[in-house]
């Protein structure tokens, strides 16, 4: 794999780690009132640009709202940029 291509997967990595941690919420629920303006602002700077911004409040939205944290919102956004958008790799914004 080329370095741009380990940017890429670590990218989807991260995402999966962070859509995680909005499963938190499910054993300490006051959490969302710390995670989701944090994933919010963790997606615009993962994704920049319209798509990104979207993104950023779809997440919060999700994240804010009780019992959605189960939508792992991040890994959909790397599957819609990587996979159905097919952006390269080298087109990645480091967090």
């Amino acid at each position: 794999m080329t370095k741009n291509n380990d940017k890429k997967y670590q990218k989807l990595a991260l995402s999966i780690l962070f859509d995680a941690m909005g499963y938190v919420s499910f054993i300490l629920p006051f959490f969302d009132v710390i995670w989701a303006p944090a994933a919010g602002l963790l997606m615009t700077k993962m994704y920049k640009g319209r798509s990104g911004k979207i993104a950023g409040w779809i997440t919060f939205i999700e994240e804010a709202l009780p019992w959605l944290d189960v939508v792992p919102t991040f890994t959909l956004m790397w599957l819609y940029t990587y996979v159905y958008k097919g952006e390269k790799a080298d087109q990645i914004i480091e967090v």
